[in-house]
């Protein structure tokens, strides 16, 4: 496609340049700049006076018997992209004006602020937001005015984890990222639990994200207990870490939901008993356990590698055997459906944004900051999931006719 042909420059616009030029001596790029700014303060003023003009009823020149009048003018400094400019804004006695070009408390003309949002949702602090909008339109925010701005995310993120939800999810993530996060003057280890669903038609959704500290049967029976009050009645699969206290909190909430553990979670915990010089061939006997066919074909894998590793390395296989009643559900599926949920396809693209964030940031100032991060970044990623998971025809085909009593 070639590039759109210049229009030819009307005589009008030439007289305008050539007053510009004559009023302003342009000499330079800078100059142009100063004498846009300029002009744009002046015809913002004289729109302000045109408004208050019509709202009282009579121009500034007029008599009139309306006891609702002129009551001198207010400066302000408002933010564009060419930069700060100061303008009158003239008042009426009532109070009752109401400017509709720059509104009351507006302060930013030029989309800024949705820029500062955009800044902070990749993690940046907010010394590194006022430096770069210093450098792109010369004036610096202050930590104040960044906070105040992304404050105002708060009340969308509540309506966000209170908004109704599906009735039935397929299959349902539960993972941890964890953040450095200051409070009281002391830096902690956060952990941020986001639950990531897949839905009927395939496609995944942030249902909601929490901040805590500890785990228990009882926080995590709250957290379940939000998404039925929230709406949803059944999720055929929950997949998790080994996080403390879930299981007893499925059973509790969703008592005909299958808890899976994740296996890339299962793995990593084994292989940090193992010395680096074995961990290859020991990942690849471990393959040979949740790649099987059936649950007595892992059974038989599970007895193999835990005889040949055993000598060398006595405590890597007991978590095996301890939690074999949340890793063997996913014995019963095919091959399409323990990829979708025994990878970490579904959650990846998420993880990996969240730890993005902790590349940008080592300690995010309180809670609520860290919230409002991963909020916007959750929404930053999740508009590229716009089509199903794969193959996710033949996955629900299966999964209708092995839950053919809950998804009629």
């Amino acid at each position: 496609m070639g590039r759109r042909k210049r229009e030819p420059m009307s005589e009008g616009k030439k007289n305008i340049i050539g007053m510009l030029l004559k009023e302003y001596d342009i000499r330079s790029a800078r100059d142009i700049e100063d004498a846009l700014k300029d002009l744009l303060g002046g015809t913002i003023q004289e729109m302000l006076e045109a408004e208050l003009d019509e709202h009282l009823g009579y121009s500034s020149y007029e008599r009139s018997d309306n006891s609702n009048y002129r009551n001198g003018k207010k400066t302000k400094k408002i933010r564009g992209n060419l930069g700060e400019t100061e303008i009158e804004v003239p008042q009426d006695r009532d109070g009752t004006f109401e400017p509709k070009v720059v509104k009351k408390r507006q302060k930013d003309i030029s989309g800024i602020e949705q820029k500062i949002i955009s800044l902070y949702a990749k993690g940046m602090t907010t010394r590194q937001i006022s430096d770069t909008i210093e450098d792109i339109y010369g004036f610096e925010v202050s930590d104040g005015m960044v906070s105040d701005i992304t404050d105002r995310l708060l009340p969308q993120i509540e309506d966000w984890q209170k908004r109704p939800l599906g009735e039935v999810y397929l299959i349902v993530f539960i993972d941890a990222v964890h953040f450095s996060v200051r409070e009281n003057g002391q830096i902690k280890k956060l952990a941020a639990y986001v639950i990531l669903a897949v839905s009927l038609t395939g496609h995944k959704e942030v249902l909601s994200i929490h901040i805590g500290e500890n785990e228990s049967a009882k926080y995590w029976l709250g957290v379940l207990n939000e998404l039925k009050n929230r709406g949803v009645k059944d999720v055929l699969v929950i997949c998790a870490d080994g996080l403390s206290g879930m299981k007893e909190a499925v059973n509790t909430a969703f008592p005909q939901t299958e808890l899976q553990r994740c296996n890339v979670h299962q793995v990593r915990n084994t292989l940090k008993y193992v010395g680096a010089k074995n961990k290859k061939e020991f990942s690849n006997d471990l393959k040979t356990i949740y790649h099987a066919p059936s649950e007595d074909a892992a059974l038989e894998q599970l007895e193999r590698v835990t005889e040949k590793w055993e000598k060398d390395y006595p405590n890597a296989m007991k978590s095996w055997y301890k939690n074999w009643d949340v890793i063997s559900p996913i014995f019963k599926f095919s091959a399409d459906v323990r990829k979708v949920i025994y990878t970490t396809i579904a959650i990846e693209s998420l993880n990996s944004g969240y730890r993005r964030l902790n590349k940008q940031r080592s300690v995010f100032p309180s809670d609520t900051a860290l919230l409002k991060v991963l909020y916007l970044a959750t929404h930053e990623i999740a508009k590229k999931w716009t089509i199903p998971l794969r193959n996710w025809g033949i996955v629900l085909g299966e999964l209708e006719i092995m839950y053919l009593d809950r998804l009629s």
